[in-house]
């Protein structure tokens, strides 16, 4: 009796499964999407259980053309990955070869290395709302602004910031991208052009429908 009890559990719990994997759309998030580091610095957000498009966005946290994407596409581009329609890998460089520039990014990509994964995102937001202006002249990101940044963002990370510790792994992972300039969008490995400064054009690029606006 009980061997037949468990093999009708058994055969229930297969219907089920196969029910679930019957009306899963393609793409659809399972609800576990998570922000993960990976070895080499990037950062994707991603269910991972998804066969959603990968979007690469190399990006530059000094870069003004790199802010305006973000102030313009980034909720967009995070609800998307929520949904599960878009893996996204974020890829932090520093671009510049001129100072002040190019201290500014490097303080702020190492900075960047030091915050947990569940506050980096916020913490990207506030590098993009402190940024350096005006772009060429101004020197910003200094080490304790960027630990007060992190701070913010819910990370107590004041030592390994302002140690820059990560700054030489950091350029070390910059010299291996060929890029010419940020934000570069690349999407399954297909450059994208001018619709990476609009949400709804951006999104009918990513999933093919109409896009919307937020």
């Amino acid at each position: 009796m009980v061997k037949r009890l468990v093999a009708v559990a058994v055969a229930c719990a297969v219907i089920a499964v196969i029910g679930v994997l019957a009306f899963a759309e393609p793409g659809a998030s399972s609800g576990e999407v998570r922000l993960t580091r990976q070895v080499d610095g990037s950062m994707v957000l991603a269910d991972r259980s998804s066969q959603a498009p990968v979007l690469d966005l190399y990006e530059d946290f000094d870069c003004p053309v790199c802010k305006q994407m973000h102030d313009t596409v980034d909720d967009t581009l995070q609800r998307l990955a929520k949904e599960g329609k878009v893996k996204i890998v974020f890829h932090p460089v520093t671009i510049f070869r001129h100072e002040p520039m190019r201290s500014n990014s490097i303080r702020a990509a190492a900075a960047a290395r030091c915050v947990p994964e569940d506050n980096w995102l916020a913490f990207r937001d506030q590098l993009y709302a402190m940024q350096p202006a005006p772009h060429g002249v101004a020197s910003g990101f200094t080490v304790e602004e960027l630990a007060g940044a992190a701070r913010k963002a819910g990370a107590a990370v004041d030592e390994c910031v302002r140690s820059q510790s990560y700054a030489k792994e950091h350029l070390e992972q910059t010299a291996k991208v060929r890029i010419e300039g940020t934000p570069t969008v690349l999407l399954d490995g297909r450059m994208l052009g001018n619709e990476v400064f609009d949400a709804a054009a951006l999104e009918r690029a990513i999933t093919g429908g109409d896009g919307v606006v937020v």
